[in-house]
């Protein structure tokens, strides 16, 4: 089982629930991380927090903050989605269907370096 906050990515849902400007606070820091003086001198880390929720997103993701409000809102929304919506989210069911994937795919996988292993061991047997 998923912990809710971690399903919210960069999925691209239609029916989220929408974000109104008012319920939002939004500041500007400085980032932190690898970057050096780029980081340090600029302020263009966005802190988003939406204030019914409590949910706070802090983005750094590119230099521009423009670019950092639009992604800190997508993040936000998802977020806001899922605590609302719970298991019924797009993005819960979305992020659901990516792990199932993924471990079909490893099983898949296992399956088949199971196969080369014992027809790599046949075929020894067979040369002796």
């Amino acid at each position: 089982r998923l912990p809710l906050f971690q399903a919210a990515g960069k999925k691209n849902s239609s029916n989220l629930l929408s974000l109104n400007e008012a319920d939002l606070k939004e500041q500007f820091v400085r980032g932190d991380g690898p970057g050096g003086q780029a980081t340090n001198k600029t302020s263009n880390c966005v802190v988003l927090k939406h204030i019914p929720t409590g949910i706070v997103i802090k983005c750094h993701q590119t230099r521009s903050v423009e670019q950092n409000r639009k992604i800190a809102r997508e993040i936000l929304q998802e977020k806001v989605d899922l605590f609302y919506k719970g298991e019924d989210s797009d993005v819960f069911k979305e992020k659901k269907a990516a792990e199932k994937k993924k471990q079909e795919k490893k099983r898949r996988a296992r399956e088949n370096l199971e196969r080369k292993k014992h027809f790599k061991e046949m075929q020894e047997s067979d040369g002796k």
